[in-house]
């Protein structure tokens, strides 16, 4: 795997107010996490397992606020990602075409520190591509152009942007571990659990 398994804490903040506490772990090729807010029944959850390249095979999302309940799974098949949402007693199937590096991001931290560790591996310093994003609110998949690129000559300093306009500095330590995201509209995602 291009990042060690761990159990890792994030705190999501604006303003020093704490939003959201997010919990993630990857363990034998499977990621999971959570992310809820404080004194909230909004959770948002996450399962996918990882190919040997370290790729999202399939993923499973739940999100639930209160008593509204939505979930979906996803599969990379061939160069989509093709899966069904379930809500309010409907079904609906949706399909998104995967980029040439075959990214998938599904808004928690672990996906952009995989995302970060296959330029890595490639040797490479800058990037753009095309990755499957999944809205963690309505869980529908689609496909952005992204790119990302290393700040100076610090390889464990990023600059991610998801699109036009919105820029996130991202800080990794050197086994690839995110450390710290900080976007342009000031919120902010910083480790608060050491790995293990």
């Amino acid at each position: 795997m291009l990042i060690p398994d761990a159990d890792l804490a994030y705190e999501i903040r604006r303003g020093g107010e704490l939003l959201a506490l997010e919990n993630e772990s990857l363990i034998a090729g499977a990621i999971r996490g959570t992310r809820r807010a404080p004194g909230s029944s909004n959770l948002y959850e996450v399962e996918a397992e990882l190919d040997d390249a370290s790729l999202v095979e399939r993923i499973v999302l739940r999100y639930s606020r209160g008593p509204f309940v939505r979930s979906a799974t996803y599969e990379a098949t061939g160069d989509f990602m093709r899966g069904t949402i379930s809500a309010v007693g409907g079904r609906n199937n949706l399909t998104a075409k995967l980029g040439r590096y075959r990214e998938v991001d599904a808004d928690l931290v672990i996906f952009r520190a995989l995302t970060i560790a296959h330029i890595r591996a490639r040797g490479q310093t800058r990037w753009t591509g095309r990755v499957v994003s999944i809205d963690p609110n309505t869980l529908v998949a689609a496909t952005y152009k992204q790119s990302c690129r290393m700040r100076g000559t610090d390889s464990c300093a990023w600059i991610y942007e998801k699109r036009m306009g919105d820029s996130e500095e991202i800080e990794i330590d050197r086994d690839g571990r995110v450390l710290r995201i900080r976007d342009n509209l000031d919120l902010e995602r910083v480790l608060v659990s050491p790995p293990r």
